[in-house]
């Protein structure tokens, strides 16, 4: 790790959560547990809480854009997290902007698929972040379903058909490829991921909880602050793995809302 004077300034392009424990406001959390200043640019706003999505209101890429020259005109931002970017226009903004200012990290959290299943992302805005925006990124953290978006492939159902994944997914372009294997059913969550020269294995204890809102979002987002800390890649990604068994391990102490609910973020303070 290397040390700096500056503050670590950490940003994140994504849509917000108004029920708190995902998108935007889980980024920010997972920016401040893990020692960085969090700054953000909305894609969009959600009416939103533990039971689901009611509404959904996407902002002009325009005004996107504005947002993004603004912080990054004025601040010293060291890395920057991607997630849910809905519209291809939206993508080509970001896109833009990203290889204009040229942060030192780029991480990306190919939000595509619902907890139901669901595909988010038109297939056209799923094309455009694999020509704009994958190709940028130091590292991409796909979950299985995400993983299988990508590629045009079902879904992995063990672990060989999960590594299997790995390498094609490194294809599209990223530095880093994370793939996490949180929706496979045992007594360990394993995620797998490669720096383009070997693959590497990280496992936690599976934990039993209903409290894992806002999961993949935070996970990127403690890389991405890590980053900003000045961790390599081979360090923050691991530290991430540790930092979010713990947030879920921890998630029942928090009693938020009637559905699913958040992780707890900041459960070494509270």
């Amino acid at each position: 790790m290397t040390m700096t004077n500056n503050t670590p300034i950490a940003l994140t392009i994504a849509g917000s959560d108004s029920g708190g424990g995902a998108g935007i406001q889980a980024d920010l959390k997972a920016f401040s547990a893990a020692g960085a200043y969090g700054c953000s640019v909305i894609t969009a706003l959600t009416a939103q809480n533990t039971q689901g999505v009611q509404g959904i209101f996407d902002v002009d890429p325009a005004f996107i854009r504005q947002q993004l020259d603004s912080v990054f005109s004025d601040l010293a931002i060291n890395a920057v997290k991607v997630g849910m970017l809905s519209q291809p226009e939206v993508i080509s903004t970001v896109a833009d902007a990203l290889a204009e200012y040229r942060p030192a990290y780029l991480v990306l959290d190919p939000v595509m698929v619902a907890t139901s299943g669901d595909v988010l992302l038109q297939q056209t805005a799923i094309e455009k972040l694999k020509q704009v925006l994958i190709p940028k990124a130091n590292l991409i953290t796909p979950n299985l379903h995400e993983a299988a978006v990508l590629l045009n492939r079902p879904v992995p159902e063990n672990l060989d058909q999960m590594i299997d994944m790995v390498e094609p997914l490194l294809a599209l372009g990223s530095q880093t490829v994370l793939l996490k294997g949180g929706h496979l059913s045992g007594d360990k969550a394993v995620d797998f991921y490669h720096d383009g020269k070997s693959l590497h294995r990280l496992e936690s204890n599976w934990i039993e909880t209903n409290n894992t809102h806002g999961t993949g979002c935070t996970l990127s987002s403690v890389i991405t602050a890590l980053l900003a800390r000045g961790y390599t890649l081979s360090e923050a990604i691991p530290e991430g793995k540790k930092y979010i068994a713990e947030a879920i391990a921890h998630a029942d102490q928090l009693t938020i809302g009637q559905g699913n609910g958040p992780v707890h973020h900041f459960y070494k303070y509270w």
